[in-house]
């Protein structure tokens, strides 16, 4: 029995804390399990002694997550543009404000003005048309594996798929792409060598069993030295089908990616349909995207897998927002001024100073990721800060991902927006 004069004895019961009006609210938001539990875990932390019985309530609302979700919001100040462990592309105001509009029932299927059944999705595809303008036909699936998955369902089923022995790629997590394709029923028929192959490689391989020739960007490692490898225009004058996997979803030209394939260039030069990622350097939500000729789209949309591998409307109207909009951040990461990161750096590093922080402004290199423009440094510049600082920051509220070199945590500014670094500045100085 709990003696009366024992702190213990005033630590108040869950019922009562879950009807203080604070908690009331946080249920509405959070459900009544998680409140339930962050309560529990205060009381216990009350009867250890760690905590006041009358701050029992506080702790139990400072203990509560943002949202439902386990899913915490990150700073990314890797340098990686495109961090697939950080979720790739962080979505534009634009594509968040879609996202909003589209939770509650939308007319994503719908015509208003008619009152009849409408084309899914149909403001994406006239905005994935109008990005690509010499594509025929547009489609979206849940991811690029998903649009490489349907393309073999839909054009060669128990039949052969025409590919470089060198592009037998792997990607991240021990994703393996032939994997992917072979277990469609397809069959590889893999051409050249490693290192080389030839245009003449491809030809000699087609014949009546080809369902289309696959050539796919190596977009997370590079084939240097003696190496050779047929230009798009080349086997788009081959007699079969040709699929161009471009992985990281640029639709046009980028100065600062000269040697990235973008879907408009690779279509002009002879693809008949191209794949590409939408959460990748469109900086969209994740999806499939397909581009190409109107018979060839015609028959993937039609397939029965289409509608396993559709999208939502939530991704549908990001997405959308996204190309219609304003730069998406991953867009204007990837154009940012290295005189400008240089100011920031200098300006928040001095800042810290003043907090008697050891903070250092640096140059860094900051790189695409994501499977894109792999090799491709982005000059940049860092906050560089004792290594101790990484696991802090991390852990920290906003939680601060960067990277640990030669001994120092560096903070890339590439990667953070300009209007987070009061965000930043806050969450170094609760480190310090």
């Amino acid at each position: 029995m709990t003696d009366a004069a024992d702190p213990r004895s005033r630590i108040p019961g869950t019922d009562a804390l879950l009807a203080l009006p604070r908690l009331a609210k946080a249920q509405d938001i959070l459900g009544r399990d998680v409140v339930k539990a962050a309560i529990a875990t205060a009381q216990q932390r009350a009867r250890a002694g760690e905590i006041s019985p009358d701050d029992v309530a506080d702790a139990a609302l400072d203990a509560l997550p943002a949202t439902a979700s386990q899913c915490r919001p990150v700073l990314n100040a890797t340098g990686v543009l495109v961090h697939t462990n950080l979720g790739r592309a962080p979505l534009s105001a634009a594509a968040l404000d879609a996202i909003q509009a589209a939770s509650g029932t939308t007319d994503v299927e719908f015509d208003l003005a008619t009152g009849s059944r409408a084309r899914r999705g149909r403001g994406t595809l006239a905005a994935l048309a109008d990005a690509v303008p010499n594509a025929e036909a547009v489609h979206v699936v849940n991811n690029n594996a998903a649009a490489l998955l349907l393309c073999a369902l839909a054009l060669a089923p128990g039949k052969e798929i025409v590919i470089s022995r060198g592009e037998l790629i792997e990607i991240g997590d021990g994703f393996r792409i032939p994997d992917l394709l072979e277990s469609t029923g397809a069959v590889l028929r893999e051409v050249g060598t490693t290192n080389r192959t030839t245009a003449r490689d491809y030809a000699d391989a087609i014949g009546q069993d080809t369902g289309f020739v696959l050539k796919i960007h190596l977009s997370n490692y590079l084939v240097t030295g003696f190496t050779a490898t047929p230009s798009v225009r080349e086997l788009g004058e081959l007699d079969a089908p040709l699929i161009v996997d471009i992985g990281s979803g640029l639709l046009a030209p980028h100065p600062a990616l000269p040697d990235e394939p973008d879907a408009a260039t690779v279509l002009r030069d002879g693809a008949d349909l191209v794949t590409a990622s939408g959460d990748k350097l469109l900086g969209g939500p994740q999806a499939g995207l397909l581009f190409g000729d109107e018979a060839l789209v015609t028959q993937l949309r039609r397939h029965p897998s289409a509608r396993a591998l559709r999208v939502d409307k939530l991704t549908l109207t990001a997405l959308e927002a996204t190309l219609r909009g304003p730069e998406p951040p991953v867009t204007r990461a990837l154009n940012a001024d290295p005189t400008a990161l240089t100011a920031r750096a200098d300006r928040l590093a001095a800042r810290l100073r003043e907090h008697g922080i050891d903070a250092q402004a640096v140059r860094s290199e900051a790189m695409v990721g994501g499977g894109g423009a792999p090799g491709v440094i982005l000059p940049s510049a860092a906050v560089s800060l004792p290594e101790s600082y990484a696991a802090a920051l991390r852990m920290g509220d906003p939680s601060v991902v960067g990277r640990v070199e030669r001994g120092r945590c560096l903070l890339d500014l590439r990667t953070i927006d300009v209007e987070a670094d009061d965000r930043l500045l806050e969450a170094l100085r609760a480190c310090g």
